[in-house]
């Protein structure tokens, strides 16, 4: 999977390679992310960005951490083949002033927060869900906290190990 990264008001940091090492993560965790001709663009942006994005495409008036727009359902996901033309998985962005807060409460750093943030939005767009069931939140997030162990980052949610 390729990665299409735009930084807007984020602080200097090495967001480009921390966005490249989560996408690795999640392909190694959900094989169906690691084909080629997937792309998936993250925008790095701040809390009035995002929140105009949730007002106007999923109506809440609200900042929130991360946004995922899909653009391929789950099924097209698992047959995509290795040829053909690129696919366009869909689109994440991060708020900044949101993550910010969330990491100082939860006392990790920015970057963890944001590679978790990242990882989860990803996921979403693989078809993954937290919120159907809790059988399919369990799978989301047992994906992702073997996925942050790959990359050294504590499970964020502080009730098991993988």
């Amino acid at each position: 999977m390729d990665l299409d990264i735009d930084i807007e008001d984020w602080p200097d940091g090495e967001w480009e390679p921390l966005a490249q090492r989560v996408a690795d993560a999640a392909m190694a965790v959900a094989p169906e992310l690691a084909n080629a001709r997937l792309s998936a663009s993250v925008l790095f942006t701040g809390d009035d960005h995002v929140h105009t994005l949730n007002r106007e495409w999923r109506g809440k008036d609200k900042p929130t951490n991360v946004l995922s727009f899909p653009m391929v359902e789950r099924p097209e996901l698992l047959d995509l083949g290795a040829e053909g033309p690129p696919v366009m998985l869909g689109d994440l962005a991060l708020a900044l002033q949101t993550c910010v807060r969330e990491a100082e409460e939860k006392s990790v750093s920015l970057e963890d927060h944001a590679a978790h943030l990242i990882l989860h939005g990803l996921l979403h767009l693989a078809g993954y869900d937290h919120v159907t069931s809790e059988e399919d939140a369990d799978k989301m997030e047992t994906l992702e906290i073997s996925a942050l162990a790959k990359l050294g980052v504590a499970d964020p949610y502080g009730d098991r190990d993988l």
